[in-house]
């Protein structure tokens, strides 16, 4: 597989993106230290009116602390058993900050997500970190829905050892979430190997469905601290099958520039735009440069 940067546009006024969702004519995107879930066109990516996930007092200089910040990395569309739509937020759950989530649905009236459901997260990552290896923070960093399943993927830096999936039925784990419910999902923990650049294992940091197929990106970090940022050396992108067998390495596409150079920006999400043909598809991107700076990218896919 190959991974060409088609285009890369500057997305102004939101701080540190890490999390994309396109559904329908709109482009979904979190930061993790914003309040807001904000809208764009999918056309153009034209900026639309945001959306409140939660009230703050400490976003006045534009960005929440590192100490205090929910960090919400993780954002998918999700279908309940009773039929209702929406998006679901989760925070990384590195900190205890760090352990709350939104769910907001879908007007049925008009199409588009306009109410928000805070979400509790605690008793859900406690039961997540009980299958992390020994030493292992919890840090999730993306998020995806198949019809019967939910994804969350963690992210493990300064390691190949604890880049997992956790793998949970959809809608048990939402009634869970609802309080319908005191039954704790079961919860699957599936490990991958990610490929390195300079020695460095890449850890994941996005993952969306799109045509039964599961999108995932990687990126690169010198860091062995789940909380602190590192030197970023680049992403990847691929196709991630959840058969394969946990001692095989995944093949994943290093993201080039149009020039051929390895990029060397930190992918926080992805989402597919349109399928171009059998084999290649238009994927849209959104980036962190640690310091507020959010970009999207988008990237042809091919192979």
């Amino acid at each position: 597989m190959v991974a060409t940067i088609l285009r890369q546009l500057d997305l102004p006024n939101l701080p540190s993106a890490s999390g994309v969702e396109i559904v329908g004519d709109t482009v979904y995107i979190i930061g993790d230290d914003s309040p807001y879930l904000y809208r764009f066109t999918a056309a153009d990516l034209r900026p639309g009116q945001h959306l409140t996930l939660f009230e703050t007092a400490h976003f006045s200089s534009g960005r929440i602390a590192k100490a205090i910040k929910p960090d919400l990395e993780c954002l998918t569309t999700l279908t309940t058993a009773s039929g209702e739509t929406g998006l679901l937020v989760c925070g990384s759950g590195a900190t205890a900050a760090r352990e709350n989530g939104f769910w907001v649905p879908f007007s049925s009236t008009q199409g588009e997500a306009a109410t928000v459901y805070p979400l509790t997260l605690s008793s859900l990552y406690a039961q997540l970190r009980k299958q992390l290896p020994a030493g292992v923070t919890l840090n999730l960093e993306a998020a995806a829905a198949t019809t019967t399943e939910l994804l969350l993927f963690q992210r493990t830096v300064g390691s190949d050892a604890g880049n997992l999936v956790f793998r949970m039925p959809a809608a048990a784990t939402f009634d869970y979430l609802q309080h319908r419910t005191t039954q704790v999902p079961t919860v699957k923990a599936q490990g991958f190997q990610l490929p390195t650049i300079k020695g460095k294992p890449a850890g994941f940091s996005g993952a969306c469905t799109f045509e039964d197929k599961l999108f995932v990106t990687a990126s690169v970090e010198d860091t062995a601290d789940a909380v602190l940022d590192g030197e970023v050396l680049g992403s990847f992108v691929g196709l991630l099958d959840l058969n394969q067998p946990a001692n095989r390495p995944m093949v994943l596409a290093h993201l080039k520039l149009p020039d051929g150079k390895p990029y060397q920006g930190k992918v926080e999400s992805v989402a597919v735009r349109r399928r171009l043909d059998a084999n290649r598809y238009e994927l849209l991107l959104v980036t962190d440069d640690d310091q507020g700076g959010s970009t999207a990218v988008l990237v042809e896919v091919a192979g």
